[in-house]
């Protein structure tokens, strides 16, 4: 396997001549969000955060996906937050892109680089800091946690996509694999964060159809993907954000590998609306 490499989004303004039209769509199914989207003028800010701007790529919309919110953060040095997540409940995985940090997870402290990868606890506290020379770029995927009376809550994991081994898809001659950094038979997890890699010509076989919902950040590569009725054309720093349900399949398309992080909500019944 070639060493991989990450996205980093950058931001910056494209010229007063170049044209409008790109690949943004956001319809029924599902949407996608191209790298060149995401513009200084559509950054947000959080309090408490030093040093800090981000860009919020999925957030729960009523009919839509519903499940999980997602940020590109960038972090100055020396920035970052004493507090990182302040609302009760709230679970979350940080996965690096470009420069250093050091996270505190109750009380341990981890060094983490690209590619680095932490599943954080809800309701257990953590600060994060940009520690490097340049800013710290990294995606924060955040979802309400869903207890199950018997089952303990998770424990905390700092890791990185180096020291995961990707797992082959049967049939496919290592063509398509998943780096999983939690065990798929652990109940006490609600979602799983995993990056998804196709060699040069991979491909999904069938169109996927199934209640889970996504969000796929493109960290490298290219590929043609079928969301629903449509093949769109996604490369490194594009977002797909997909509703439960929705058909999907994928063509990579080289000369390199193409892979991207995904987002997934996993191992819990399927809620009903609250009664009036």
């Amino acid at each position: 396997m070639t060493t991989p490499s990450y996205f980093a989004q950058t931001g910056g303004h494209p010229a007063q001549t170049a044209l409008m039209t790109g690949r943004a769509v956001f319809t029924e199914a599902y949407a996608v969000l191209p790298a060149g989207t995401m513009r200084d003028i559509t950054t947000s800010f959080l309090p408490l955060w030093e040093g800090t701007r981000l860009w919020v790529i999925a957030r729960p919309l009523s009919g839509f996906a519903e499940t999980f919110s997602q940020y590109v953060m960038e972090v100055q040095p020396g920035g970052g937050a004493a507090r990182g997540e302040t609302a009760a409940g709230v679970e979350g995985v940080i996965f690096v892109t470009e420069g250093a940090l050091e996270i505190e997870i109750d009380g341990a402290r981890h060094e983490m680089g690209a590619g680095g990868y932490a599943y954080l606890p809800a309701d257990m506290r953590w600060s994060l800091r940009a520690t490097g020379d340049g800013p710290a770029r990294f995606h924060w995927i955040r979802k309400l946690y869903e207890p199950v009376e018997g089952l303990d809550r998770p424990d905390p994991i700092v890791t990185s996509d180096a020291r995961v081994t990707p797992t082959e898809m049967p049939g496919t001659e290592g063509r398509w694999a998943t780096t999983r950094f939690v065990d798929p038979s652990d109940m006490r997890h609600d979602m799983h964060v995993t990056i998804v890699t196709f060699q040069p010509g991979g491909v999904i076989p069938f169109e996927e159809t199934h209640v889970m919902e996504h969000g796929l950040y493109v960290l490298e590569g290219k590929a043609v993907y079928k969301l629903n009725r449509d093949w769109v054309e996604v490369e490194a720093g594009d977002f797909m954000w997909l509703r439960a349900f929705c058909p999907q399949a994928c063509y990579a398309g080289g000369p390199g590998p193409f892979r991207y992080l995904l987002y997934k909500d996993v191992n819990r019944h399927a809620a009903f609306p609250a009664r009036r």
